[in-house]
Order: C-alpha cells, then sequence, then structure tokens
C-alpha cells in the first residue's frame, strides 16, 4: 500500500517538475537551452525575438536519438531552421504540427530571448 501511495506520490511530484520547468524554460534561456540566431536581422525586421530552444524540457522527455541524427545533425549550424521548414513538418515541425505537440502558431513560444539575455 505505501509502495503504491509513493509511486502516486512521485510520478505527481514528476508531473509538477515537468509543467514548472515547461513554464520557466519557455520565458527566458537557461544553461543548456539553445539560441537560435541565424535570422536575428531577419527576424527583427519583422518584431520577432531570437529563438530559444529549451533542450534539456526536451531531453527530459525524449532520449537524443529521437530527434538526433535524423531530424537534426549533431553539428551547430549543420541546420538549416525555417518558420517555412517548420510549417511544412522538418526539424521542429516533425513534433511541432498540432498532433503530437502543439502547432507553431504561438510565436512567442519559441521567439523568447529577452535583450538582457542577448547581451551575456
Amino acid at each position: 500500500m505505501n509502495r503504491m501511495r509513493n509511486a502516486n506520490t512521485s510520478k505527481k511530484l514528476a508531473v509538477l517538475v515537468f509543467v514548472f520547468l515547461i513554464a520557466y524554460s519557455t520565458s527566458y534561456s537557461e544553461y543548456g537551452d539553445v539560441v537560435l540566431d541565424r535570422y536575428k536581422d531577419t527576424m527583427a525586421e519583422v518584431g520577432l525575438a531570437p529563438v530559444v530552444f529549451p533542450h534539456w524540457t526536451h531531453r527530459i522527455q525524449f532520449k537524443c536519438k529521437a530527434c538526433h541524427e535524423g531530424i537534426f545533425p549533431m553539428k551547430k549550424g549543420a541546420s538549416d531552421i525555417t518558420m517555412s521548414a517548420i510549417i511544412d513538418g522538418e526539424f521542429c515541425g516533425n513534433c511541432h504540427n498540432g498532433k503530437i505537440a502543439w502547432d507553431p502558431l504561438y510565436c512567442d513560444r519559441c521567439h523568447s530571448l529577452t535583450e538582457t539575455e542577448d547581451k551575456q
């Protein structure tokens, strides 16, 4: 009986931690996050901040091979990620398609780098 109660408590705690990490990691970049700013000038022209990819939040849920090597090569700058490619189901769009994860319709969820962070 105690084991079942402990397992339920552990599951609830894990869900709470996961929700906290998602909320925390999407508000600004943190150690382990990846800032995608290859097109920062173009993004700035349309009023968007560079993208902060919460790597560790994703890593909590998935093994490395879920994304690497099939979707993203393990080399910085090797992927030419654009919104049109994402919308076409490439890169982030493999999962962020409205079925597996939310649609890429909420700009501020990804384009979240603040000016303060950009200068660090």
